[in-house]
């Protein structure tokens, strides 16, 4: 058995850890002037810019043993095309994930993009396909369609994108997209397809992942809530006579003992405002399933760091230091490649790891937690890891 392991590269800025919202890096970061700070926080510029630390995480994920990254997608990054063109003249091996939503693209062009970029980087690229969360953060893209017709309007765009790449002709004619003899022209229609991971909760999402996806990829849940989702996916891609691998995003803390995890933590926790807490626990409007999974086990009341433990060393309130995803995973670097071996048990091929500062972190996770990760069983080997 493989597993994939992937870093996460903070297009948006970050802070410089998770117990202080300040000083940043990058130029995106939510409420700050960063923009016009950028480098030496404060003190004017010093002719880096937020790319060149992008490219340091890169650099730093690729020499740890990370088999490539996620480039994330949201109102407040660049757009992850063009990111991944830029970081692919930084790096050698790195694989880039591109996230986007095929409602903003016509899947004629998208096959287009990407089997150039195929091309131009030795066959680096991969999809992290998004449906999108409805509500406000949907409007923001202009895109008012509903739940199950986004997941609809994204099986279809992912059958004219596959139909289209060995060369065609390829005809089309569904609800959302019609094409007429189309098809990439050669050398692009040679080109390796990317993989395909696919994100959504729902029945509609589950049944489109089944179809077409590569890797299922789901946020970290209760350990059983996982098991049973797995089981789902699996089990309506087994009816189209196909297999689907399952993958997991998660942030992590790790650090040498479990105290000095969850005191990074606790004084996160305790810079937080009133303000946060309350937006966290009534958040703005959205359908997206998996975001109210997330919510559902959180406490009615928090007064404590450690009322968002929800099992052991699995802590649901990582969203509070830097946004994102709710669940994440805090201990000893012993205790962190435990959860992670027990994620593989239970049904994980693969896993998107993510922490703050993710240069530094990109080191110490790669040197201190794939190592006993890999060591744990003969079975589960990390590609990323040789």
């Amino acid at each position: 058995m493989t597993i994939d392991v992937f870093w996460r590269i903070p297009t948006h800025g970050e802070p410089s850890s998770h117990r202080n919202r300040t000083p940043h890096r990058g130029d995106w970061f939510p409420g700050d002037d960063s923009k016009a700070k950028s480098g030496s926080v404060g003190n004017g510029s010093d002719g880096a810019n937020y790319i060149d630390y992008i490219a340091e995480i890169a650099h730093a994920a690729e020499i740890s043993g990370f088999q490539g990254g996620l480039i994330p997608s949201f109102p407040m990054t660049d757009e992850p095309w063009v990111i991944s063109s830029l970081l692919a003249r930084e790096t050698s091996t790195f694989r880039f994930m591109i996230p986007f939503q095929p409602g903003f693209l016509n899947p004629v062009v998208a096959a287009r993009m990407t089997a150039s970029l195929q091309r131009a980087t030795g066959g680096r690229a991969l999809y992290n396909i998004i449906t999108g969360g409805g509500g406000p953060a949907q409007l923001w893209w202009g895109d008012s369609a509903s739940h199950d017709d986004r997941y609809g309007r994204t099986t279809e765009f992912l059958d004219v994108l596959k139909g289209v790449w060995n060369g065609g002709p390829f005809s089309y004619h569904g609800k959302f997209y019609q094409v007429e003899d189309a098809g990439l022209a050669d050398p692009l229609s040679k080109e390796e397809y990317p993989e395909i991971y696919f994100s959504g909760s729902s029945d509609a999402a589950l049944a489109s992942a089944s179809k077409h996806a590569d890797y299922y990829l789901t946020w970290l849940e209760p350990f059983e809530q996982l098991r049973d989702k797995f089981d789902r996916v699996k089990a309506r891609t087994q009816i189209l006579g196909r297999k689907i691998k399952c993958a997991i995003r998660v942030d992590i803390i790790a650090r040498p003992t479990e105290e000095e995890a969850w005191a990074e933590i606790e004084k996160g926790f305790n810079s937080l405002s009133r303000e946060a807490l309350d937006k966290f626990q009534n958040p703005d409007g959205s359908d997206s399933v998996g975001a109210a999974r997330q919510r559902s086990n959180r406490p009615t009341t928090i007064n404590s760091y450690k009322d968002l433990i929800i099992e052991p060393n699995v802590w649901s309130g990582f969203s509070l230091l830097r946004g994102g995803q709710t669940n994440g995973i805090v201990g000893s670097y012993e205790q962190v490649a435990e959860k992670l071996d027990e994620l593989v048990a239970l049904g994980a091929d693969a896993f998107i790891l993510a922490s703050t500062p993710h240069l530094e972190e990109a080191y110490r996770v790669g040197e201190e937690v794939l190592p006993l990760l890999r060591g744990k069983t003969d079975t589960a080997i990390l590609r990323a890891v040789v």
